[in-house]
């Protein structure tokens, strides 16, 4: 074997005897469990009453989960709101035979809108505060947890990088390959990790948490600038025109990036006049 790539076929999962528990959950759930202790040190800090963490994570779970699956289909594969509704939201296969799959099909973009969309309701009906305030902090654990999707990802052998053309990558051999690909479910892996450093650096050293929707402004700049440069070593994940220049995932992720610098543009405004969004 070349010093260079590493070949690359783990199980599915740990046998527990009853059923086994795939590596793709297992890793859901750290960056689930990492996130709520995270969140509770930042209400800590806040001020804020335990029982409102709690909430927080039913929310964030539910948004995250239907989020991700609807915008898996929406973007990815929207054939099966006709042909096979209901695995749309339940983890099994109906058409053509029945067959459990988990929750599997989950994308980001599609994450990021439920997971806005949940903080919505609950800054309203829990901790009655401006969207913004939950959404600066939240993110923190956000950028935290998609260290471990992506490491789910790559232990699953899937959203595969090109192939290397060289000695140097991964072969997954699930696949049923023996060339190297570039693993770049790690690259993305590591950029979340700094993302999350850098941000967890700025709440907690700096004032800038102040600054109504900055730190969701920069989060959301970075992460799709992060994803856009990263899917150019990343197969498509649908069929893509020859003559196209960028894939969907770095279509979807345009409007993202601009989204995030108006709000920081917003929130720098709004801080000098003293206003709330």
């Amino acid at each position: 074997m070349n010093i260079f790539s590493i070949t690359w076929d783990p199980p599915l999962g740990i046998d527990l005897g009853v059923f086994t528990l795939r590596f793709y959950s297992l890793m859901f759930l750290i960056a689930f469990v990492s996130g709520w202790y995270l969140m509770k040190a930042i209400y800590k800090n806040e001020g804020l009453s335990m029982d409102k963490l709690d909430k927080v994570l039913i929310y964030t779970v539910i948004g995250t989960l239907l989020g991700a699956r609807l915008g898996h289909v929406i973007f990815y594969q929207p054939e099966l709101f006709t042909q096979d509704f209901l695995s749309v939201f339940l983890p099994f296969q109906f058409v053509p035979t029945f067959k459990f799959t988990g929750f599997a099909g989950l994308a980001s973009h599609g994450a990021a809108i439920g997971i806005a969309t949940a903080m919505y309701f609950y800054s309203k009906k829990v901790l009655q505060k401006n969207i913004f305030w939950v959404l600066d902090r939240i993110v923190i654990p956000v950028s935290f947890g998609g260290v471990f999707v992506r490491i789910g990802n790559f232990l699953n052998s899937e959203i595969i990088g090109k192939p290397t053309n060289s000695d140097y990558g991964v072969i997954f051999k699930k696949l049923g390959e023996d060339f190297a690909r570039h693993p770049s479910q790690l690259y993305e892996s590591g950029c979340y990790l700094l993302l999350f450093v850098f941000l967890y650096y700025l709440y907690w050293k700096t004032n800038i948490s102040k600054k109504l929707g900055m730190l969701f402004g920069i989060f959301f700049t970075l992460l799709w600038s992060i994803r856009f440069v990263v899917e150019y070593s990343k197969e498509p994940q649908v069929a893509e025109r020859a003559d196209w220049v960028i894939n969907t995932g770095q279509l979807l992720s345009l409007p993202m990036i601009v989204i995030g610098i108006v709000i920081i543009y917003v929130s720098q405004l709004k801080a000098k006049s003293n206003e709330d969004f």
